[in-house]
């Protein structure tokens, strides 16, 4: 496994473990919160936007299924963008999809506060951004669905998943997933890919 793609994913396992000893803790501080101060009983903490949440939440994971699924799909995927683009700018793209997924992430949560405070966790954006690498590097390599297990090519897994995410992001379904953040996420790695191409 490329060096990059593995540290991602102990990193994000070993923060993972420190969340079953410090989970309140670390989310009042390192999820993203919206725009604003809120006391939230549950964490028994006032919490809110800080510049640095920007990065830190992609690190804090619900539980074993959501970190699994990220790290599976990280694994997947970006050991093959990592090989083509280098561990320089693969680095580059991950964080470019994380930022965009927060950016566009807290203009959805502004926009509809009325739903309640929450954070959002989870390196979903980096992985989202990383599969549109993927279809856009390898547009014809051949992938398999794990449900329903449906092969297809790249480009086409890249197309269904943005107009899934688009299409629960605008109907509100599946509460507690960050749909918006997922196609931000994507967008942020298209731009990087289109400006080194540029260049």
């Amino acid at each position: 496994m490329p060096k990059i793609t593995r540290l991602l994913i102990i990193l994000n396992v070993a923060i993972f473990a420190l969340q079953a000893l410090y989970d309140d803790t670390l989310l009042s501080v390192f999820a993203l919160w919206p725009i604003g101060r809120f006391h939230v009983r549950d964490l028994h903490a006032v919490v809110g936007f800080e510049p640095w949440q920007l990065i830190t939440y992609a690190f804090l994971h619900a539980n074993f299924a959501h970190i699994g699924l990220n790290m599976l799909a990280l694994y997947m995927f970006g050991r093959d963008v990592e090989r083509t683009l280098g561990a320089k700018h693969y680095l580059l793209l991950y964080f470019a999809a994380v930022v965009s997924a927060a950016l566009i992430q807290l203009a959805a949560v502004t926009a509809t506060r009325h739903a309640g405070i929450y954070p959002t966790i989870g390196a979903s954006g980096g992985v989202f951004g990383v599969l549109l690498a993927f279809g856009v590097l390898y547009p014809r390599r051949i992938v398999m669905l794990l449900f329903p297990p449906v092969p297809m090519p790249a480009w086409l897994l890249v197309v269904v998943f943005g107009l899934v995410e688009l299409t629960n992001g605008i109907l509100g379904t599946e509460a507690g997933i960050a749909h918006f953040a997922h196609l931000g996420g994507m967008l942020g790695a298209y731009l990087e890919l289109k400006y080194w191409r540029r260049r």
